[in-house]
């Protein structure tokens, strides 16, 4: 009963595109990253992009003493401009492989995908559902329901596929993302750092001689100076410092993840795939691990094999003895090998003492073994036949055996 609870839960229903008689609903393509509709990602990375432009060149950077703003603003101001365009490029360009290009058939929707006529959307290099010939790299995107020239990804930031029309911008873009949030959380720091240390040296501005006191610091300079307190601009440079921390991690994160698939020249899927076979083979391996230990646990550990030595020795001995594992059988068959050995040798003993034995002594010996075994207890004396006579035994003399004299 408790095998019940262990076993995994069927489904009554195929899950919708799973069964085989199920026609997969067909949907327009998406051209670009522009397509509507946008992905979460998609507005939530615009809407970073734009908070951290607007305090770097608003706020933070402008507090830096000379020459240093006007460098951070150079080196801030290139990450910032090269990560708009190649975003833009990225999200811009259609990936799609030629020949779907070549159709321009964006606006109406895709076939629909019978899996009773075929078990795969591509197949000997055919797409059945763009309907076209595409290429060895190429895959269908089931999220833009087109093929994608040289697959790489399915971006949700971009709302598009990465392939090989735009995999480049993509890399610039994560690049100088990674650089100007590098350098944002690098003047933060050492503006936090300067506000306890020497706060003086952040108030370089001209437009601070009208202000009294240290507890005032301006804003958006030099264009529009607004006034702030001390502890808003560092509650400020907090957030802003923990969501470019965060982000930068992510950042990395991924930067890292494609430098290493430039070393291993693969591109994110073949990555992905490799890893999907990996974990397939290790279920297998496991799975067949269990089967063994079942197996196992079901065959008969502790039933007993006597093992019988009695044809090895004499009819008079025997050695059995329960075997419960392969120790135990090579002790006993040793013990019984021993048996055997003490036994020839007892018999070689009797036969030579029975031949060099002093005569008197063995006369003796014999007489009393000749009364103990002509001794019957009464009960046999009664059940006799009233024909049979007790006649004592007498020894032979030459030999061991017991002589009874005829009646006649």
């Amino acid at each position: 009963m408790m095998n019940c609870f262990s076993q995994r839960l069927r489904r009554t229903s195929p899950m919708r595109g799973s069964s085989k008689n199920e026609l997969v609903p067909s949907k327009p393509p998406r051209m670009n990253g522009w397509s509507w509709p946008p992905q979460a990602f998609q507005v939530v990375g615009w809407l970073v992009y734009g908070y951290l432009a607007v305090v770097s060149f608003g706020i933070y950077i402008p507090l830096l003493p000379l020459p240093w703003n006007h460098v951070l603003y150079s080196l801030t101001g290139i990450a910032f401009i090269v990560h708009f365009f190649s975003h833009v490029a990225a999200v811009t360009i259609d990936p799609a492989d030629a020949s779907v290009r070549a159709k321009q058939s964006y606006s109406t929707p895709m076939p629909l995908f019978d899996r009773t006529k075929q078990s795969h959307v591509i197949q000997d290099l055919h797409c059945y559902l763009c309907d076209v010939k595409v290429g060895p790299k190429v895959k269908h995107c089931g999220v833009c329901n087109k093929c994608v020239e040289d697959f790489d990804h399915h971006c949700k930031w971009l709302n598009t596929c990465v392939g090989g029309r735009n995999y480049w911008c993509f890399f610039v873009a994560l690049s100088s993302a990674t650089l100007g949030v590098f350098l944002l959380v690098v003047v933060i720091l050492f503006i936090f750092i300067q506000h306890y240390l020497d706060p003086n040296s952040l108030r370089t501005a001209p437009q601070y001689n009208n202000t009294l006191g240290n507890g005032t610091w301006l804003v958006f300079l030099p264009l529009a100076p607004i006034k702030t307190s001390s502890a808003g601009l560092l509650i400020l440079a907090f957030v802003t410092v923990m969501l470019s921390i965060s982000c930068l991690l992510l950042l990395c994160h991924l930067l890292g993840f494609h430098f290493y698939l430039f070393y291993k020249g693969i591109s994110t899927y073949d990555y992905v795939k490799m890893q999907r076979q990996k974990e397939a083979r290790n279920r297998d391996i496991e799975a067949g691990k269990a089967t063994d230990a079942k197996t196992h646990n079901k065959s008969p550990q502790n039933q007993e094999s006597p093992i019988d030595c009695e044809p090895a020795l004499s009819q008079s001995t025997s050695c059995k003895i329960d075997n419960k594992g392969p120790l135990s059988s090579r002790l006993s068959e040793s013990i019984c090998t021993e048996l055997e050995n003490f036994r020839k040798s007892s018999e070689k003993e009797n036969s030579f003492h029975y031949g060099t034995e002093n005569p008197i002594q063995n006369t003796a010996r014999e007489m009393s073994m000749s009364d103990i075994k002509s001794w019957k207890p009464d009960t046999d004396e009664e059940t006799q036949s009233p024909s049979v006579k007790s006649v004592p035994g007498v020894q032979d003399p030459l030999g061991s055996s017991v002589m009874i004299p005829d009646d006649s």
